[in-house]
C-alpha cells in the first residue's frame, strides 16, 4: 500500500491484514503518513535487510503489529525484534530447489513463515511457484502464500491440506505499482466469503498461549501430584484430547448446550451503562445459563468424559456454589452419584446455592480445615480421589489443579468467546472487541471469555478481588501478592509466606476466595498479555448495585469485580467493550441485602 485514499479505500473492505513496503528500491516504497485505518485491520511493515534500528523506529512512528522481513536476517535478529511486541513472518523465496532444512532454526523465534517465488527481486515478482514443493513442509506453523496469487489461484487454495494461514495478494490486484483495483479486491473478498475459505485459513494458526505437551503455560502448570494420584491424572490426560475430538463427543456436547444449558447466550448492548461511561458496552450473559452462571459449560463437558471413562461416582470442589450447583445438575440429568466439598464458611454465606445442591440429590460434606474456603474443599476433593481411584472422578470447577484439568476446563469453557465473535461480527460487523473484561478467582470464565482472543488484537483485562485493601492482609489479589509456587497440583502463583506456607486468601466473594490463579492467567500476567486489576469489597458492591439500577440486571458479586472496572479506566467513545457476566446474583442476596442495609 502506498496512496493514503487507496489505503482507506482498501481498509474499508477489512482485510486482516495490510502492508507497508518500507525497502527503498521497491516501486511501492512508503514514506508518508498514515490515514486512519479500522482497529481490527493490522499493519505489517515489510523491510528488506534493515537494521535493527531502522525497524523499531518505523515500528514506533506507524503502531506495526508485524514486521515481515524479507532480506537475510539471522534467527538471532529476529529474537530480538521479539522484544518489540509485535509478531514476525520470515519469508523465504521458494524455487525447484528449495531445502526446508532452512526454516527450522526460525521456528522458535518467528511467529509465522511466508513463501513466495524465487525471482529477481526480494518479492512482488509476480509469479506463483509451484505449490507441489509445500507438500514436503515439515513444520505445523502456520505461514502465509505469495506469488503472483489472483481469483483462480485462491480457489485453488482451499483444496490444499496445509496450514497456510492467509494469502498475500499484491501484483495481480494493482493498477500501478501500490495502487489497488478496488472492486477487483471487493469482487475477490466476496468470492472468498462465498467460498468460506476465511474460516479454513484461520483454523490454521495456532494458540500462541496453547498448553505444551508437559501441561505448561510458559513457566506455569504441570502435573506435581502424590505417586498415589497419578493413575487418576494420567488416565485423564491420556484420552481427554482423544473424547473431545470424537464427532459423537462434540455432538452430544453442543446439543446439551443448546438445548439444556440454553447457548448461545445472549451479548447484550447495556445502553445505559455505555450512555453513563460514554463508550459501547456489551454483557455477555452467562447468568442466563442453565443453573445461574458459566460453571454449567464445563461441568456439562466433564460429565461426558466422566461417562466414557467408565465412572460412577462424581465429586467436585464449591466456593461460591456455582460449579457445585452445576455439578449437582448434570449428576442428576446423568443419574449418577454426586458429593460436593464446601468450605464451612461457605456453606453459611452461600446457603441458597447449599438448598439447591441438596435439591439436585447432592451431599454436600463442609471443608472444615483451614480458612473453611474454596481451597480447603478443593483438599478434601483431592484427598476423596486419592481413596476412591477405581470408580470416582473429579469434575474441577476452574481452570486449576494438574494437567490436564487447566486445558480441558479452557477448552470447554471457550464456546463463550466463540459466541461473542459471532454475535459481535452481527452487532459491530466486527468479530473483535477492543476490550474483555472477566473476574479471576481460580479463572474459568476469563478462560473462556479469553481463550479465542488470546491471538489478537484485543485487550484482556483480568480482575482479582482487593478485599479490604492489596495491603490490608485480606485479600485475595494473587498476581499482586503471589509467588510462584505449587497448589493443587499446579506451578502457578500463589499468596504465600516466606516459608512457603499458603497465605489465607479473603474476599466478600466466595468464588474469587482463593489463592492462586490457573496457570494459564499466570502466564497472561507474567508475559503482559492481560493487564491484572483489583477491585475491593466496596467498588464491587457499589458497581454490583450500579448493574442493578441501569440495567435491571443482579450479578453475582464476583462478576460485580468485573464491572468495577468500569469506574476505574477510561474507555474511547466508539471502544466496544465486553463484559462477562459470568452469574447471576440470586446466590449474593442475603451479602447484598447486609451490605446495603436493604
Amino acid at each position: 500500500m502506498k496512496y493514503p485514499e487507496n489505503i482507506q479505500e482498501t481498509a474499508k473492505l477489512l482485510p486482516d491484514y495490510l502492508g507497508f513496503i518500507f525497502y527503498e528500491k521497491s516501486p511501492r516504497f512508503f514514506n508518508g503518513e498514515l490515514p486512519e485505518i479500522p482497529k481490527s485491520v493490522q499493519k505489517v511493515g515489510v523491510f528488506v535487510g534493515a537494521s535493527l534500528y531502522e525497524i523499531r523506529n518505523k515500528i514506533r512512528k506507524y503502531d506495526l503489529e508485524l514486521v515481515q522481513l524479507h532480506g537475510n536476517e539471522t534467527p538471532e535478529f529476529c529474537a530480538l525484534l521479539k522484544h518489540h511486541n509485535v509478531e514476525i513472518i520470515k519469508v523465504f523465496l521458494v524455487d525447484e530447489n528449495f531445502d526446508f532444512e532452512v526454516i527450522r532454526p526460525y521456528e522458535t523465534v518467528c511467529d509465522y513463515f511466508l513463501f513466495d517465488t524465487k525471482g529477481q527481486n526480494p518479492g512482488g515478482n509476480g509469479t506463483a511457484f509451484n505449490w507441489e514443493i509445500l507438500k514436503n513442509y515439515p513444520s505445523q506453523k502456520p505461514f502465509f502464500l505469495s506469488g503472483g496469487i489472483g481469483l483462480e489461484e485462491i480457489k485453488m487454495i482451499k483444496q490444499l491440506n496445509l496450514p497456510i494461514y492467509a494469502i498475500d495478494v499484491n501484483s495481480k490486484f494493482e493498477t500501478a505499482p501500490g495502487l489497488k483495483n478496488i472492486k477487483l479486491l471487493k469482487t475477490t473478498i466476496a468470492a472468498i466469503v462465498q467460498m468460506s475459505l476465511r474460516p479454513v485459513l484461520k483454523k490454521n494458526k495456532t494458540m500462541k498461549y496453547n498448553i505444551t505437551e508437559n501441561g505448561f503455560y510458559g513457566n506455569f502448570g504441570g502435573a506435581f501430584i502424590p505417586e498415589m494420584l497419578y493413575p487418576n491424572v494420567e488416565e485423564l490426560r491420556q484420552n481427554y484430547l482423544n473424547y473431545t475430538n470424537e464427532p459423537g463427543f462434540q455432538a452430544e456436547f453442543q446439543q446439551l448446550l443448546k438445548d439444556y444449558v440454553g447457548r448461545p447466550t445472549p451479548l447484550y448492548f447495556a445502553e445505559h451503562l455505555s450512555a453513563k461511561y460514554n463508550t459501547k458496552i456489551y454483557l455477555k450473559r452467562e447468568d442466563l445459563c442453565h443453573t445461574g452462571a458459566h460453571k454449567i459449560n464445563n461441568t456439562i463437558g466433564q460429565i461426558l468424559m466422566a461417562k466414557r471413562l467408565g465412572k460412577t461416582r462424581i465429586i467436585a470442589e464449591t466456593g461460591a456454589g456455582q460449579h457445585g450447583v452445576a455439578t449437582a445438575t448434570v449428576c442428576a440429568l446423568m443419574g449418577l452419584e454426586c458429593i460436593v466439598y464446601m468450605g464451612e464458611i461457605d456453606i453459611k454465606r452461600q446457603a441458597p446455592n447449599v438448598a439447591r445442591m441438596k435439591m439436585l440429590g447432592a451431599e454436600v460434606r463442609s471443608a472444615t480445615s483451614g480458612s473453611k474456603t474454596l481451597k480447603d474443599a478443593t483438599n478434601e476433593a483431592i484427598r476423596d480421589w486419592i481413596n476412591n481411584p477405581i470408580d470416582t472422578y473429579y469434575i474441577i470447577g476452574s481452570v486449576v489443579g494438574p494437567h490436564p484439568y487447566p486445558d480441558m476446563v479452557a477448552r470447554f469453557q471457550s464456546v463463550i468467546s466463540a459466541e461473542i465473535k459471532q454475535q459481535l461480527m452481527e452487532k459491530e460487523a466486527r468479530e473483535n472487541p477492543d476490550y474483555v473484561i472477566a473476574c479471576v478467582g481460580g479463572g474459568s470464565n476469563a478462560a473462556g471469555a479469553f481463550y479465542h482472543f488470546l491471538n489478537e488484537k484485543v485487550k484482556l483485562i483480568a480482575v482479582e478481588a482487593a478485599g479490604k485493601g492489596i495491603d490490608s492482609g485480606e485479600s485475595a489479589a494473587t498476581s499482586v501478592l503471589g509467588k510462584i509456587g505449587i497448589i493443587h497440583g499446579s506451578k502457578t502463583l500463589l499468596m504465600q509466606s516466606e516459608d512457603g506456607q499458603i497465605t489465607e486468601p479473603y474476599s466478600i466473594s466466595a468464588g474469587l476466595d482463593y489463592p492462586g490463579i490457573g496457570p494459564l492467567h499466570a502466564h497472561l500476567f507474567e508475559s503482559k498479555r492481560a493487564e491484572f486489576m483489583a477491585v475491593t469489597d466496596d467498588e464491587a458492591m457499589q458497581a454490583g448495585l450500579n448493574l442493578c439500577k441501569t440495567e435491571g440486571i443482579i450479578p453475582a458479586i464476583e462478576s460485580s469485580h468485573a464491572l468495577a472496572v468500569l469506574d476505574q479506566k477510561k474507555f474511547d467513545k466508539n471502544d466496544v467493550v465486553v463484559i462477562n457476566l459470568s452469574g447471576r446474583g440470586d446466590k449474593d442476596l442475603n451479602t447484598y441485602i447486609d451490605y446495603f442495609g436493604l
